[in-house]
């Protein structure tokens, strides 16, 4: 495993012995986590700006920054102690990544007004159908998003175009819907 994998995977246990930054499960199967982002960063291979919403203990961004260094990566988490800690990891593992402690709607309202992702991530945080509109004014034409979720079902999000939906390595109910962005044309 790379040496950067090593260092987040051991600050991610060290951390979480003291403060709840991942579940019992993501514990017991943390090889099969990191393999599952880098899974997906070689499915999408991130470029450019991304965006990585609900960040929690850094999966799967971290370790998709740390084999995409030619992506910048924006982290939203609102969570103090885990945005503390994925500072932390930024910072020991030297990525090209900036952290967000807040929730989408402030952040959206603090990034510079150029910013525009090529891609957005989020692991099973709410419904896709509630928050990915909010991010419309902030995505590059034909931008993707990757949904990490444990159904192939894709949700239907005006704007949106529906990707392919690909089946992720870990456990039975892993999955990698991908949507696509685009302007509708008057």
């Amino acid at each position: 495993m790379n040496e950067r994998l090593e260092l987040y995977k051991q600050l991610l246990l060290t951390w979480t012995a003291k403060v709840n930054l991942i579940g019992p499960e993501v514990r017991a199967n943390l090889d099969e986590h990191i393999a599952e982002a880098l899974a997906a960063a070689e499915i999408l291979k991130p470029e450019g700006d991304v965006l990585d919403f609900g960040s929690g203990g850094g999966l799967p961004a971290i370790p998709m920054a740390i084999v995409s260094p030619e992506a910048r990566f924006h982290m939203v988490e609102a969570d103090q102690k885990k945005w503390a800690f994925l500072k932390h990891v930024v910072r020991e593992c030297g990525l090209n990544a900036r952290v967000y402690g807040d929730r989408l709607a402030r952040s959206l309202e603090r990034f510079p007004p150029e910013l525009r992702f090529s891609l957005v991530v989020s692991r099973a945080v709410g419904s896709p159908e509630e928050w990915l509109p909010s991010l419309r004014g902030r995505l590059q034409q034909g931008a993707r998003v990757g949904l990490f979720q444990g159904t192939p079902d894709v949700p239907k999000i005006a704007g949106f175009e529906r990707g392919e939906v690909y089946r992720l390595p870990r456990g039975e109910a892993n999955y990698l819907a991908t949507l696509m962005f685009h302007v509708e044309q008057e």
